[in-house]
């Protein structure tokens, strides 16, 4: 997939004719509308890149390192010391070949394959919604939110009897860490952490009143996955996995949709330093699917995101990351990528991905997501690998192949999107913020329980899913992926399918 919003590869497009052009589909809606905010643009001329110089952690380094990045052709944009990763604009096409010879840098390289700024703005398409007669209309047994009954992934991980114990706790806060997030929703509003909310979008953080929302035009992903970690339990709308914790956004998604280092990092970082418990990142970095080792500029964004997503479990976040779309087995020893640099000019190549990663999915210490669909099994788009995928949750899939019991009437999941309205999409990018919410439920049970501690607790009470073998989603008589393990620990899901009720009794 090579379309300007393809990284939103979280999300995914769902055949009988559900998806719109931008691989997301949609259904419900009312008709609000937000103030929307553009994001700060990024001044460079027509020859500039941006590059991440890693050096060691630290101010000694960074400022001998810092000199010789004027010397070298480039200009600083912002510098992470705490982590020793410094953001550079060059227009000097040598630019990483010098830096890496000086002393002191440990990798450095390019970020992107298109110059600064993005020429490309990309295009969402129209989004099908429910009118807001229609959400109007919607009756709920009492006790729940008008949209739940739609809601079939709340019992699927036993969230409905969860929140009969607990909604989750206000002292704790999941970043998402996407493309923004819609804080005027109505299911949004009432649990929005603004301390924690920022854009990073340029690498550097913005922090002016509204700038982590998505600007006209822009993907509702973050906004869609905000209302399915904590869309509040306030008689409105849906109900969050965790409806009673606080969410923010982290916009690190540029106006045509591109997740690149820099904005990784700071995004990284930022929750780090606001005291945020969980991350959600239903994206992966680009302009590289899977970022080798041994490429000098792919090795230089595998350190810059693996250093900022290791300080911010080290300051007490759980970073959960969504698997990928491309029903790749992720354990497997070669994948064909056929979409990188999906900035540029993309092209087939070969990979190990045991030596070139998905970032910031494969990271250590990532918790790592697949999909389920309404039947319990890996949706037919969900990434796989057996020590690759750490637990499975609900992502949603066709109604052709795993339709759900009434009175939900979708495969797909429900979410909020900007302007007050509420629709579905699809994807891997749905099953991570399951198991975001489901690890803040955790963390409100266990006050002062360590990121490694709630990781444990949250695959020790996973419900354990045996391999679906033969695994033949579309019923055409061939295998469509193969699952390798036991029942207590496979390619499919993991430790098993996330549990939100033993994460409040237990």
């Amino acid at each position: 997939m090579t379309a300007p919003h393809a990284r939103y590869r979280r999300a995914v497009a769902i055949p009988a004719g559900m998806a719109v052009a931008t691989a997301l589909a949609f259904l419900p809606n009312t008709t609000a509308t937000a103030a929307d905010e553009a994001p700060t643009a990024v001044s460079a001329d027509a020859t500039s890149l941006s590059y991440v110089v890693n050096v060691e952690p630290g101010q000694g380094t960074s400022a001998y390192v810092k000199k010789a990045v004027g010397k070298a052709g480039g200009t600083i944009v912002t510098s992470y010391d705490q982590i020793g990763v410094i953001v550079v604009h060059s227009s000097n096409p040598d630019f990483a070949k010098s830096i890496r010879k000086v002393r002191g840098v440990q990798s450095a390289g390019a970020t992107r394959t298109k110059p600064l700024p993005s020429a490309s703005t990309g295009d969402l398409g129209t989004p099908k919604a429910l009118s807001a007669a229609e959400v109007a209309e919607a009756e709920a047994p009492a006790g729940q939110d008008p949209l739940e009954p739609q809601q079939w992934d709340l019992p699927a991980i036993k969230a409905d009897k969860a929140h009969e114990k607990s909604l989750g706790s206000k002292e704790v806060t999941v970043a998402v860490i996407d493309t923004g997030v819609d804080d005027t929703h109505p299911d949004i509003a009432p649990n929005f952490d603004r301390g924690a909310s920022v854009n990073c979008v340029s690498g550097k953080p913005d922090t002016s009143e509204g700038a982590w929302r998505p600007g006209a035009g822009e993907s509702p992903h973050g906004t869609h996955v905000a209302g399915e970690i904590a869309a509040a339990k306030n008689g409105v709308g849906m109900t969050g996995v965790a409806p009673g914790v606080k969410v923010s956004g982290i916009k690190v998604s540029n106006p045509s949709g591109f997740f690149y280092t820099e904005a990784v990092v700071c995004g990284f970082v930022w929750a780090a330093e606001h005291g945020v418990d969980v991350t959600n990142n239903s994206y992966y970095t680009d302009p590289w699917y899977f970022n080798c080792k041994n490429d000098p500029d792919q090795k230089a964004l595998l350190d810059a995101v693996g250093r900022a997503s290791r300080y911010a479990e080290k300051k007490g976040a759980v970073n959960v990351a969504a698997a990928g779309n491309e029903n790749y087995d992720l354990a497997s020893d070669e994948i064909t990528d056929p979409s990188s640099p999906n900035d540029t000019t993309p092209g087939d190549r070969v990979v190990d991905p045991s030596k070139c990663l998905d970032i910031p999915t494969q990271l250590p210490g990532v918790v790592t997501v697949a999909s389920t669909g309404a039947k319990g099994i890996k949706s037919s788009f969900s990434n796989y690998g057996l020590g690759v995928a750490d637990i499975a949750a609900p992502g949603g899939d066709s109604t052709a192949y795993q339709k759900p019991e009434a009175p939900a009437t979708s495969g797909l999941i429900l979410g909020t999107l900007p302007g007050g309205k509420w629709g579905y999409m699809a994807g891997t990018s749905m099953a991570s913020p399951h198991v975001a919410g489901v690890a803040a439920l955790i963390k409100s049970t266990h006050p002062y329980a360590s990121p490694a501690l709630v990781k444990a607790l949250l695959y020790a009470e996973a419900d354990s899913t045996p391999c679906t073998d033969p695994y033949d989603i579309d019923a055409d008589g061939k295998t469509d992926a193969v699952c390798e393990g036991s029942k207590n620990r496979n390619g499919f899901y993991g430790w098993g399918i996330a549990d939100a009720l033993d994460a409040v009794t237990k």
